[in-house]
């Protein structure tokens, strides 16, 4: 909760004013019986009519006061609540960027997603309604009691053990109720992941007719939600009726004994009616501190899971260092380089050694879970080597600032991702202030030109979310257009093509060997012929590099390359 205080001292102001005006709401409510008091021992006792009247006006004085003053609170408690919950939510999505790939794995999606929206809507309830009502609520009880002694003493025991049971009941079920909230949202982690997976698989899904297995999965995960929500509504759901019953036998009890004073003459009819809304407002002031604190429970639980997230420290640590890049060093070199993901039980990569001159292209082949998208991910430092170093330009990548060490790095992930907006706006990324003239360079290299002239807009085409405007071919070709466009000295394609015919490809690979600034190139792909005229191809097995070397000289000594080689060209040339 570190967080949420230090956002609110940017609010001092209204988490003051706040709670002043409804201390002086509270007030005017307290006076209310009295008024009504007067009203019935004076003026309807005598049949004043102008008393009457007077005592209505002031009535509705107390109420418009009144009125006045709780939106004037309600005002600043809402700018402070919702101020701190945008500052939170800013807070909380900066970090979240400049988290690895490995706490991001461990934190979850669906997690973070339910933390981000779900988690800090709560806490902006609890920052309001603890401004609103957390101190107006004690007041006014307190207020009351005080009141009813002021009217006749004999009410004190009465009002205090009506009190004093409220209070037990109420913080009773409070004590109950906290861990199941923390219940409630963990489960609600899990409907938000089964909904999530289920949205980004549909295709999938449908493919192989298993809506129904996945409507049974999420109507589970959905249930548990529901039953501890509903356990825990059954808990709650009990304060009104024991403090309703509470209450109504404290009045009785009141209205007994205030009988006795009456006929003695020690109390009016008025005393009575404002005894009896004296023990209301406390009623439903208890009830109110209640709901209260139950949504401040909720509101510090979440609290907590998002406090957890910025607690959890960046994996990405800088090294201090004053070396230099070294122009001379190759631009990427991998020296015994092993990587364990967390929570693994086994290493994915071990005893990595590879050497990448500038201006040369690296192959990287493999079969499926070999780890050439893990070998390459240690580049821009996604992920830290666990054993042994990963140099750029001759500086250890854990020396560099990451923005530092990504500006030199164009990437093209194995996933093509667009975002929502235009093909301009996509491209952008790559450099924020290109000129047409460079998009449209980009564009030719990436072999997009065409098509993206075909669009209406051209440039300006609009883009929807994830791309799904686009072919699989096209949204490859604008994500590598989008590296090209940075001119980065180190640019990886990770298996960017395998969604374009091979005269495509092969028109790709011509334009990238062209580029003028002469950048090193990683290519990650399935086919041979990908890489086939790469300066330098590694062959990957199991986490291990089984093979280095050129298209020839690995076509023969190595077996894994061979044979994939094989199974696509049967023993043809590589095109």
């Amino acid at each position: 909760m570190n967080a949420v205080f230090k956002i609110l001292k940017k609010y001092r102001l209204e988490c003051f004013m706040a709670p002043f005006f409804k201390l002086l709401e509270a007030c005017f409510d307290l006076f209310v019986p009295i008024v009504v008091k007067s009203i019935i021992d004076i003026g309807i006792k005598n049949s004043d009519t102008s008393y009457i009247v007077y005592g209505c006006l002031i009535l509705i004085m107390l109420g418009v006061i009144g009125l006045s003053c709780a939106i004037v609170a309600q005002y600043f408690a809402a700018k402070a609540a919702i101020g701190t919950s945008t500052g939170l939510r800013r807070e909380l999505f900066s970090h979240l960027g400049r988290l690895s790939y490995t706490e991001a794995d461990k934190l979850g999606r669906a997690s973070m997603i339910t933390r981000m929206t779900s988690d800090i809507n709560q806490v902006q309830t609890g920052v309001n309604m603890t401004l609103r009502l957390f101190l107006r609520s004690p007041i006014i009880v307190f207020g009351a009691l005080i009141m009813a002694c002021v009217i006749t003493p004999m009410s004190l025991p009465t009002f205090s053990i009506v009190i004093a049971v409220l209070a037990a009941i109420v913080f009773t079920i409070i004590l109950a109720g906290i861990p199941l909230y923390r219940r409630v949202q963990s489960r609600l982690d899990s409907v938000t992941r089964s909904v999530r997976e289920n949205l980004s698989g549909v295709r999938v899904i449908r493919a192989f007719n298993k809506e129904e297995g996945e409507i049974s999965e999420f109507m589970e995960k959905n249930n548990a939600h529901t039953d501890i929500q509903n356990f825990t509504g059954k808990i709650t759901a009990l304060m009104n009726p024991l403090t309703y019953v509470t209450v109504n036998l404290g009045i009785i009890a009141v209205v007994y004994l205030s009988s006795f004073e009456i006929d003695s003459g020690n109390m009016t009819q008025g005393d009575l009616f404002a005894l009896y809304n004296y023990m209301s407002q406390i009623l439903v002031e208890l009830v109110k501190l209640a709901n209260t604190v139950f949504t401040i429970t909720k509101a510090v639980a979440c609290g907590k899971r998002v406090q957890a997230v910025l607690d959890t420290p960046s994996g990405v640590k800088i090294s201090e260092s004053t070396k230099d890049i070294d122009e001379n060093a190759p631009a990427v070199e991998f020296s015994g380089v092993g990587l364990t993901y967390h929570g693994a039980g086994a290493p994915t990569l071990e005893g990595i050694s590879l050497s990448a001159k500038k201006g040369s292209t690296i192959g990287i082949i493999g079969g499926t879970g070999s780890g050439k998208t893990s070998l390459v991910n240690m580049i821009p430092r996604f992920y830290d080597a666990t054993e042994g170093c990963v140099k750029v330009f001759g500086k250890n990548v854990n020396e560099y600032d990451p923005e530092e060490l990504r500006e030199k790095i164009g990437i093209v992930p194995q996933k093509a991702v667009l975002f929502k907006g235009t093909i301009r706006s996509n491209l952008l990324w790559g450099k924020a202030n290109a000129t047409d003239e460079e998009l449209w360079a980009a564009l030719e290299i990436a072999q997009a030109a065409e098509f993206v002239r075909a669009k209406e807009g051209g440039l300006d085409a609009t883009v929807e979310q994830l791309g799904r405007n686009f072919s699989g071919g096209q949204r490859q070709r604008l994500t590598v257009a989008r590296a090209i466009l940075r001119r980065a000295p180190i640019i990886i394609l990770d298996d960017s093509a395998s969604a374009l015919d091979f005269a495509t490809e092969a028109k790709l690979r011509q334009a990238l060997r062209s580029l003028d600034y002469n950048p090193t190139v990683f290519i990650i792909s399935q086919r041979t012929s990908s890489i086939a005229h790469a300066d330098n191809i590694i062959v990957l097995d199991g986490g291990e590099a089984v093979g280095t070397g050129t298209h020839a000289e690995l076509l023969e000594p190595c077996e894994v390359y061979r044979e994939i080689y094989n199974s696509q060209f049967k023993g043809g040339d590589a095109q």
